[in-house]
């Protein structure tokens, strides 16, 4: 669901939009640069879901081990 916002802005800011996002596009653009400042997403929910893909898991661990048995191999 959407909700309508008013904001006031600098003249100059309001130009500035309108030129380089464009008109009717300034609300969409505004929203994509706020959205991760204010919406947190569910980590725990995300990590759940993610775990439940097992062809996905073994690919990570596979990576992981392979990482760290590499590391072992390097010289300091």
């Amino acid at each position: 669901m959407q909700k309508k916002l008013t904001i006031t802005v600098d003249e100059e800011i309001y130009e500035g939009l309108y030129r380089t996002v464009g008109p009717r596009k300034i609300s969409k653009f505004v929203e994509e640069l706020v959205r991760p400042h204010v919406v947190r997403p569910n980590l725990e929910e995300a990590y759940a879901e993610m775990a439940k893909d097992a062809k996905r898991e073994k690919e990570a661990f596979d990576w992981a081990e392979g990482t760290f048995k590499a590391s072992l191999n390097e010289t300091r």
